[in-house]
Formats: C-alpha cells, sequence, structure tokens
C-alpha cells in the first residue's frame, strides 16, 4: 500500500497544475485552457455572412464542419487590425461547438498552478472582467487567464442559442 501512496501523490500533482495556451491580442498577453483548443491555424479570408457582427469575421469550411470565424481583436476594439503572416486562428471546442477565433500571434504552452493565478482586479477595461479567471506572472510575462468558454457561449458573442 505505501507503494500506491506516492503514484497517487504524482496523479494529484499533476491534476493541480494546469495547461494553458498563450496568445496576444495587441499589446496583452492571455492564457486560455489548453483542453479547449482543438487546433491552430494560419488565418484565412473567411465567407463572410450576411447581417453578422463585425467581430464575427464569416465561416470556414474544416473537414465539412462550418466554424463561425470571431475576431477578438474587433470584439474588444483594440485598434487597428491587421493581418499579418503572424495572425492565426484559435479553433475552439467549446459547449459541443467548433468556434475560431482571430489572435494577432500565439506565443507558447504553459503549466500554471492556482496558486500562480491571482484574482484579476476590479477595474473598467475593454476587456469584460466577467471573463477573466485572474492575471499570472510568468517571469517578466503577465498573463490574463481567460475562461474562453464563458466568453464563447456569452449572449453578447451571438454565437449560442440559450446562452448563460
Amino acid at each position: 500500500m505505501e507503494a500506491m501512496m506516492p503514484a497517487g501523490a504524482v496523479a494529484e500533482e499533476a491534476m493541480v497544475a494546469s495547461e494553458f495556451l498563450t496568445f496576444t491580442l495587441g499589446s496583452e498577453e492571455y492564457a486560455i485552457d489548453i483542453l479547449k483548443v482543438q487546433e491552430i491555424r494560419g488565418y484565412e479570408q473567411p465567407t463572410l455572412i450576411a447581417n453578422a457582427p463585425p467581430f464575427i469575421k464569416g465561416v470556414i469550411n474544416l473537414r465539412g464542419i462550418i466554424v463561425p470565424i470571431v475576431d477578438l481583436r474587433i470584439k474588444f476594439n483594440l485598434g487597428k487590425v491587421e493581418y499579418t503572416p503572424f495572425t492565426v486562428v484559435i479553433i475552439l471546442n467549446v459547449a459541443g461547438r467548433v468556434i475560431g477565433v482571430v489572435v494577432d500571434s500565439v506565443s507558447d504552452v504553459i503549466s500554471l498552478t492556482p496558486e500562480q493565478i491571482r484574482p484579476s482586479p476590479d477595474f473598467s477595461a475593454t476587456f469584460d472582467t466577467k471573463y477573466i479567471l485572474g492575471l499570472a506572472s510568468l517571469e517578466l510575462r503577465m498573463l490574463i487567464v481567460t475562461d474562453i468558454e464563458r466568453l464563447m457561449t456569452s449572449a453578447d458573442m451571438e454565437l449560442i442559442d440559450n446562452a448563460s
């Protein structure tokens, strides 16, 4: 039985740290749960949809699945939006739907423990704080840890019926 205890401790420790994909929007760096990410693709011009909000760039056909593409830079009014070779689409799987989000660039995958994520301060920002899980410092970087599922399923994203 003693041999099982260290294995259990290791399993418990592994559950404590979570992996996050980091990306940039403007001058800020964000982190989202890697388990919500299906894939990362280069930006390609989506097919436009009539009467869609400006931040919904259109849809793409991803191996037979029609995927709405949301430009988070437009959604959060982050200034001039330019499409460069670094612009990518993160394909997410949230609430049983596949959704693509356009970001300036993807940085890396990191591990964060709950102790590394501090509560976000109450402040007025372009990024609504109800979608922020907290702030994490990693070396000289400050990451905005985002609840991407809550954001994508919110009513103001206009992507999912009966949004909470």
